[in-house]
Formats: structure tokens, sequence, C-alpha cells
């Protein structure tokens, strides 16, 4: 009966609130739904709006968006998620977007249990039990079917979580029939090979953050499945098979095999903005 009565709700909502025709055909020419069909673009036209709806928004240091910002941030959290239903993103509930790149000072135990504190610079990060944070310079850069995007990126890493650990580790959740050896021994192999490269300089057609750690693979992994699947699939070919399962969709079959990005001047990043204490926390 709840989730009845939750489905009505949605279908009440998005019914009465959908996106503007004219925001919506601007965020949907971007390279990154090239193919979609016309049922999965107003499928994903939904799932963005309810996005809007039940995420609160966070700018900070002055930053100011407007709509149609906030639909081509909202169409490209939607798309790993297009097949997955609504509910995906339901643990969590807050979004903090940065003007640029920031500075955070976090606090991590490793595997023989010391403590570490240390800064970075990141142009994004999804909190454990808590936000997801965005630079929406970065955001607004991605998209462009280059194998780069923040936003699949740190939203994959929000699936990782989806367990009863609630971290990322690189073994998100799997869907009843998918088989969790299979899944080990595709990442495991990619991210042996990708660490090898990594140490000794080799060339590779993945960003090498993904030997970082299986997080870090998953989530780089994920943004090339969406933006430049071809990738994947020549070089890592178990792991597209595995992100096909999870997914539930094909860009194989509808992205074409190019690295597409519009001519641009080279981007001043800015400042790098430091998070505020305390940070906001989910609800």
């Amino acid at each position: 009966m709840f989730e009845f009565l939750r489905t009505r709700r949605r279908k009440r909502h998005l019914a009465a609130n959908p996106i503007p025709d004219a925001l919506w055909r601007e965020a949907e020419r971007l390279p990154l739904f090239i193919g979609l069909t016309v049922e999965e673009r107003q499928r994903l036209r939904d799932q963005a709006a309810w996005f809007l709806h039940e995420k609160h928004i966070t700018p900070l240091h002055g930053l100011e968006l407007d709509d149609q910002a906030l639909v081509l941030l909202a169409a490209q959290a939607a798309l790993p998620i297009l097949n997955l239903g609504f509910d995906a993103y339901d643990d969590w509930h807050e979004l903090v977007l940065y003007p640029g790149q920031f500075l955070t000072r976090d606090r991590y135990t490793d595997p023989i249990g010391v403590v570490h504190e240390g800064e970075q610079i990141l142009a994004g990060q999804a909190r454990p039990e808590g936000p997801v944070l965005l630079s929406w310079l970065d955001v607004s850069e991605s998209a462009w079917l280059d194998g780069w995007n923040v936003v699949i990126h740190e939203l994959a890493h929000k699936l990782d979580m989806r367990d009863s650990a609630g971290r990322a580790n690189g073994r998100p959740p799997l869907h009843k029939g998918m088989s969790s050896t299979a899944w080990q021994q595709a990442f495991g192999e990619a991210f042996d090979h990708l660490t090898r490269l990594s140490r000794h300089g080799g060339y590779s057609p993945i960003d090498l953050y993904a030997a970082q750690n299986p997080a870090e693979c998953f989530a780089v992994l994920s943004e090339y499945f969406f933006e430049t699947p071809h990738a994947i699939a020549d070089h890592y070919p178990a792991v597209y098979e595995q992100l096909r399962q999870f997914y539930q969709q094909d860009p194989l079959a509808r992205l074409p095999r190019v690295r597409y990005r519009p001519a641009f001047e080279p981007v001043e990043f800015g400042p790098v903005w430091t998070t505020p204490a305390p940070l906001g926390h989910d609800a």
C-alpha cells in the first residue's frame, strides 16, 4: 500500500510539474544523450524532474544557478538510473555546489586501523551518509563524450554505497541474476591491469585515476561506460558486460565511436574553495 501511494504521489507531482519544453530541448541536445529513444528521453525527463524535486541543492560562495543549469545537472544525474527506478538515489538528499574546485579536509582509517587526516583539491566528492559535493565549473564541462563526467562519477559512488556498510568499495549491490563472482573477476582483472599501467607509466585509454582503489575503478569506468563505451568494450569487455547488466543500459549500441568535444578556449579554473564548517548533512 505504501509503495502504491508513493507512486501515485510521484505521478501527480510529475504531471503537475514537468520540466518546461524549452529547458528540456536545450538539455537533451548534449552529446551524452545521443541515441536515446523518444520513450527513454521522456523517462529521463521525468527522472530529472523528480531529482530536482527530491534533492536539496545548495549553491555556495555566491554561486547562482538558473533553471537551465539545474536541468542540465539533473539530466546528467538521472542518466545512470534511467532503468533502475526513481528510488535508486533515495538514500541521500543533499547536493552541494561550489563555483569551482574545492579543498576538503578528511579523516580516514587505513586497513591496519591507523587514522589519517589530509587535504585534497577536488571536483567532486560523495560523502558516506552525507551529501554529494560538486564543482559547478566541472559539471558544466561534463556531458561531452570525452570519458570524463564528474556527475556520473560521484553518483556511481553513491550507488556503490548502497549496501549495509555504506562505504564505496567497488562492489555495489548487484541485481537479482547477476553473479558476484563474475563481477569481482571482471573488475579485479581490470583493476590489476590499470594498476600495472599506472606503476610503469604505460599507455591507457582509461584515466589511470581508476587505479587508485576499487571504488575509483568502478566510478571511473562508469564514466567511460556512459561517455566512451567503446574504450571499455575494446579493452575490458568483461567489465562492459557487468556494467551493462548493472545499469541495464547498452550505450555501445547508441553512441558513436568518437571522442566528442567542442572547441573551446583554455579554462581558467579560478580559486579553490574550502568546504565550510560545519557542512550541511543529509536529512
